[in-house]
């Protein structure tokens, strides 16, 4: 029996009648989205026809899934809140803690012991507040919710921007902050500005080496990693349907590299497969019940023009696959044309590693199809000329792949196995060599390829493709090879040609695991004790933030003015810092180190108000609190793009930073700098970036009747005594106002809790 089935079913049995009013209140035949985003309306919210782009509206989602690195600041949140057990079901998973170095076993047990404190932290909180838990080497999170959790029509939260990975399984699954999950475990409605609507239309099938992945990978292209903000996006047509629930998943996943809320499909017969090969034949049998919801009305996809606010058609007959990067997982250049982009920008063309694996790219249907080229090696005589890595998406799939003999295959082409978690896609690569710091290039199945992130080195050129064009590319070793056309040399000095990639949608034999790595709560967690060791350096109970003083901000000092990309790893970087992801004062350390400053094209490195040297951007802003200096940052397009990791918006505000001006904010960044009572601002005129000046001292008016829809005004004050005035945007309703009056949402729970 599937986990939570008795709250599927309740979702299900209500969701007809809840469809019927909002096609009333609409007036018109709803797509999928508005089906789910209705029916999860939370009890207090009024329903209306509400403005897309425009209406914020409170929700109740069904579940909440947390990873080990978000997790930690989540649940030290809600630890203050007050309440005895989370009010929907919620898990942990323990996935980004994990190195890899050299190989399952060894990195599991390295792990296990280096972060103990923590995972006993997690599974100690977990017990008591009735969450599931899921240990170290379980699986990654997005893999084990889509094979555990994830049901069509539902709605769920994750502490991590692949939540979205769920939409392969028709739900609306969104990644937020930490603070917006306690929220909800606390039983709280969540707020969410009702998105605007892209549809994409899927025609043919795909075949040959074109892969679902290939689909996105096009569409990001298309609408660039901010084109989706603010919106959901809809998958439909013939060329969804054809497509394996597997596949989905890795289309929705990498919907969060376009800035999209979430993406979706309609629930259709291989989602049933799906549900029913890993063991939930019970919420398939519930969903073909009402399964006409579990779509849209046929109305819309027959004129989608008419029902979403943007229509895109893909011909999935006709797609290539596409290899995107570097630096960036927008850059989409199809198969054909790379080796003319490689050599025109000068891209390192020798392939120093493939990887395989992530939450994007880790199913049983993608491994297989990686196998089928594998084996192609020894039976063409080649030899594999790049390094291959791989991580297996949960240990249900490890167990499946070995017993299947896949493992064995991949050990003959010299592939290392890591553990079942996020690894090098994280930044959890202790890659040999890496701190030479020297130009190579890399190709991995991967969701994002930011300058740093695999490996920490900034000349590590990296690519995202499909499983089978990674390891077509890792067995050539060449950024140029196109294994549509060309032939390789083996061995023996004979021309050979890859065959295309073949493999299976689910096990032929089906799934087997002896232990999936879960722990299940206790039934009363009342006398579990959760200890955190004051003298911790991995874990620090936090305080409150201090509440608005009640004026204007005067005096504050720019700490730093961000130039081009400013992603969440830029502001708070990954890799060997998520060890003190639970600990705010030491992962603070690492504020905005990643960020080019404007004025001299140098990370880590601002001009120090109080002695006109550059030093290090946490040890300015440590500065400036101790003296009470406020400070602001400034920054460029798309700001916060990337990763849900709130404490890139909790290390500002814990250091002294009082607000963030920027020409336009990535979505969950935004919303994690409302909920920890930061001012988030935008340029009214864009051109007003090129005001601010080094060594600027800026007021901010207009807060004593800050409300929605009225800017307020920056005074910029200029070394030289000149000053200019300009006006900032929000995006600020009367619930977030009083967020940062407050201080932070959570001063406002603690106070309900106590009253």
């Amino acid at each position: 029996m599937a986990f939570d089935i008795e709250m599927i079913r309740q979702v299900y049995e209500k969701l007809p009648a809840k469809v019927a009013t909002a096609r009333k209140l609409v007036g018109h035949p709803l797509t999928l989205t508005e089906k789910i985003l209705y029916a999860h309306l939370h009890a207090d919210q009024k329903p209306e026809n509400f403005g897309r782009g425009k209406s914020y509206v409170d929700f109740s989602p069904d579940r909440v899934a947390m990873q080990d690195a978000t997790a930690q600041m989540a649940l030290l949140q809600f630890m203050q809140a007050g309440r005895p057990k989370v009010a929907v079901p919620s898990t942990v998973h323990c996935d980004h803690l994990i190195t890899a170095k050299d190989g399952a076993a060894k990195d599991l047990e390295f792990a296990t012991k280096e972060s103990k404190e923590v995972f006993d932290f997690l599974g100690s909180v977990s017990n008591k507040y009735g969450i599931g838990f899921w240990k170290p080497g379980a699986g990654i999170i997005h893999q084990v919710v889509l094979e555990n959790y994830a049901f069509p029509g539902g709605m769920m939260i994750g502490t991590d921007s692949h939540t979205v990975n769920a939409g392969g399984l028709g739900m609306i699954a969104i990644g937020v902050g930490g603070a917006d999950a306690c929220d909800v475990m606390a039983g709280l409605a969540w707020e969410l500005k009702f998105p605007k609507l892209i549809g994409v239309k899927l025609t043919g099938k795909l075949s040959g080496w074109t892969a679902p992945k290939d689909v996105i990978l096009k569409v990001a292209g298309i609408l660039t990693v901010k084109g989706g903000t603010g919106a959901i996006v809809e998958y439909f047509g013939e060329g969804a349907t054809s497509m394996s629930c597997t596949g989905k998943g890795t289309i929705c996943n990498m919907g969060a590299e376009i800035g999209a809320t979430t993406s979706t499909f309609g629930y259709d017969e291989s989602m049933e497969r799906y549900l029913k090969a890993t063991g939930r034949a019970d919420v398939a049998e519930l969903a073909n019940g009402v399964k006409e919801h579990l779509t849209a009305d046929s109305e819309v996809y027959e004129n989608p023009e008419k029902y979403f606010d943007q229509v895109i058609e893909i011909n999935l007959s006709e797609l290539e696959p596409h290899v995107n990067g570097p630096f960036t997982p927008d850059l989409a250049t199809p198969i054909s044309k790379l080796k003319e982009e490689a050599i025109k920008n000068g891209w390192p063309l020798k392939i120093s590693v493939g990887l395989l694996g992530s939450c994007t790219n880790s199913s049983y249907e993608d491994i297989s199809r990686a196998v089928s080229l594998a084996k192609q090696v020894s039976a063409k005589n080649l030899k594999s000329k790049s390094e291959y890595l791989i991580n297996p998406g949960s240990e249900q799939i490890r167990f499946t792949i070995k017993r299947d003999g896949f493992l064995e295959v991949f050990d003959q082409i010299g592939a290392k196995v890591f553990t079942n978690a996020c690894g090098p896609c994280i930044g959890m690569w202790d890659r040999m060599g890496a701190e030479k710091q020297e130009k190579n290039t890399i190709i991995h199945s991967f969701n994002r390829n930011f300058a740093k992130r695999a490996d920490g080195n900034p000349n590590t050129f990296a690519f995202v493709a499909s499983p089978e064009i990674v390891t077509a590319m890792a067995i050539a070793g060449d950024l140029t090879f196109n294994p549509l056309t060309d032939f390789l040399t083996n061995e023996n000095g004979e021309q050979v040609k890859l065959d295309p990639p073949t493999g299976y949608e689910l096990p032929p034999k089906g799934f087997a695991v002896d232990d999936a790595g879960y722990q299940a709560p206790a039934e009363d967690g009342s006398q579990v004790v959760v200890n955190v060791s004051p003298t911790s350096d991995r874990l620090q109970l936090l305080d409150p933030f201090a509440a608005w003083e009640g004026v204007d901000l005067k005096g504050l000092r720019l700490l730093i003015k961000a130039k081009g990309k400013c992603t969440t790893d830029h502001i708070s970087m990954a890799g060997p810092w998520l060890k003190y992801r639970g600990h705010l004062d030491n992962i603070s350390n690492n504020m905005l180190i990643g960020a080019v400053n404007y004025f001299n094209d140098k990370t880590d490195s601002v001009k120090n108000a109080l002695n006109g040297e550059y030093e290090n951007v946490p040890k300015v802003q440590r500065q400036y609190k101790a003296k009470n200096i406020g400070s602001i940052v400034v920054g460029d397009e798309n700001y916060g793009e990337g990763s849900s990791r709130e404490h890139a918006a909790m290390e500002p505000r814990h250091l002294g930073v009082r607000a963030v001006l920027v020409k336009s904010f990535a979505r969950i960044h935004e919303t994690n700098l409302k909920k920890q009572g930061m001012l988030a601002l935008t340029f009214m005129d864009k051109a007003d970036y090129e005001k601010i000046q080094e060594d600027d001292t800026i007021d901010i008016t207009g807060l004593t009747t800050f409300s929605p829809n009225t800017p307020l005004v920056l005074e910029l004050h200029h070394a030289d005594g000149s000053m200019d005035a300009i006006k900032a945007n929000h995006t600020y309703n009367e619930q977030q106002i009083e967020w940062f009056k407050a201080g932070g949402a959570l001063n406002i729970i603690r106070a309900s809790v106590k009253a």
